[in-house]
């Protein structure tokens, strides 16, 4: 009876993913301040999108930068709807099949949340389109990998299938309350806000489809320059602004939680810029645009699972870390020559192992002390966290790329996956949208 009811009072707690205040009833008091700051994450969240498309784009070549772009775009028509039917369902539903998804009938449309409080005492509306969010950008993520060579139909019902099969699954082992990665150890693999969920299955995902489908035509030979860096530029300045959204939003609360996230946010993000352009200065005599905003969405990325559990100085060091082995991660791809577009492997991938991994050694002496309490012996130490942080990795990797191979895999049986030589040739913008970034078709 003690362990339950430990148990049942660390649910309550917001610290360890900031998705236990998810537990619904009907009516109750709202706390309009933080229901306020869950509308502005939902709504910086969103901003991120397309601040991802402006980031990728401006890397694509002239004739593919709208294709790219619409990338980003089409996964908010696609993934809202499909969160709306039977994501939310199968994400943050009661546990079936084993606890290999979620299912409730309520969450079927929406249909049954009209009047739910959850007990962080936000609206069920609020919080549901706060988390579609993250649902939109992660398949949106994942096309950074393949950029400028996927068949635009292929790729609509490849993040379809992907949403459905990978991401929802994946999203309720780490985030529901009766998610069995959310209850591995003490108090659970730590994801804050989404390290496992967002960018690891996206990163590894997008690693196996960029090698399942080829690299680019000239690719490593030719040099593929970006068409526009000032893009690039306002997007990652985007994703900065939107991610304060992305990760204190999911403390579900406006409070210390909700503090403690925003300020790690914003310290990894400068720590991984600085040292990205630190290193581009000793190892290549310059420090680049580009470079600068790869760090920061190196910081950005590995301070993502950890926001909610570390100090200022523990974001320091994951922005600092992040930068370092993504840089390294990048410089390898470039030796071993698979074509990872965008780098979304580099950085999201390899970024969220490192801030999944390494925020171990560096989690609240509070969390801990927590985390002993739930433990069965009364003790948790930091080899314990980690040994439960690197299964919840290792399981969010290898679900995520064999599923990911197994859709492309069946998919490329119906559709080709992969741009025709012509229409690669020609490019995205033409082959599948009729138009062009820049410019008009006919100008007169």
């Amino acid at each position: 009876m003690k362990l339950i009811w430990k148990k049942t009072l660390f649910t309550c707690l917001l610290l360890s993913s900031g998705i236990a205040g998810l537990y619904a009833s009907d009516g109750g008091e709202i706390d309009s301040g933080a229901t306020a700051w869950m509308l502005t994450s939902t709504t910086l969240v969103l901003l991120m999108i397309p601040g991802l498309a402006m980031f990728y784009g401006g890397l694509a070549r002239t004739k593919n930068v709208l294709g790219t772009i619409m990338h980003s775009f089409v996964a908010m028509g696609i993934i809202s709807i499909l969160w709306v039917v039977v994501g939310y369902s199968m994400s943050f539903g009661r546990s079936v099949m084993g606890g290999l998804f979620g299912w409730s009938p309520e969450y079927f449309f929406l249909k049954g949340i009209d009047n739910n409080i959850l007990e962080a005492k936000v609206p069920e509306y609020v919080f549901s389109m706060f988390q579609g969010k993250f649902a939109i950008i992660t398949p949106a993520l994942i096309a950074g990998a393949f950029a400028e060579r996927v068949n635009f139909k292929a790729y609509c019902i490849f993040i379809a299938l992907w949403s459905i099969i990978v991401y929802n699954p994946l999203c309720h082992w780490v985030w529901a309350p009766d998610g069995f990665l959310y209850n591995l150890g003490a108090r659970g693999a730590i994801d804050f806000a989404g390290g496992t969920v967002v960018h690891i299955s996206a990163g590894f995902s997008g690693l196996v489809a960029a090698l399942f489908i080829g690299s680019r035509r000239g690719y490593p030979y030719q040099v593929i320059r970006p068409n526009n860096l000032v893009l690039t530029m306002l997007g990652a300045g985007m994703l900065w602004v939107g991610w304060f959204g992305f990760n204190a939003g999911s403390s579900v609360s406006s409070g210390l939680s909700t503090a403690q996230a925003l300020t790690a946010t914003q310290i990894a993000a400068a720590a991984g810029a600085l040292t990205w352009i630190i290193i581009e200065g000793f190892h290549q005599g310059k420090s680049t645009a580009l470079g600068f905003a790869s760090g920061i969405l190196a910081g950005l990325v590995a301070v993502t699972p950890a926001a909610g559990v570390v100090q200022p100085y523990g974001a320091m060091i994951l922005g600092v870390l992040a930068s370092l082995i993504c840089y390294k991660a990048i410089q390898l791809k470039n030796k071993l020559g698979y074509d990872d577009s965008l780098d979304a492997f580099g950085i999201h991938g390899v970024g969220g192992v490192v801030g999944a991994i390494f925020l171990t050694f560096f989690i609240r002496p509070s969390w801990m002390k927590e985390a002993a309490a739930a433990a069965t012996d009364g003790s948790w130490t930091v080899w314990n966290q980690l040994g439960v942080q690197a299964l919840a990795v290792a399981i969010a990797i290898l679900y995520a790329m064999a599923m990911t191979f197994a859709i492309i895999w069946t998919l490329n049986k119906f559709i080709r996956f992969r741009a025709s030589e012509d229409e690669e040739m020609a490019g995205l913008d033409r082959s599948y949208h009729g138009e062009r970034g820049y410019g008009m078709l006919n100008p007169s």
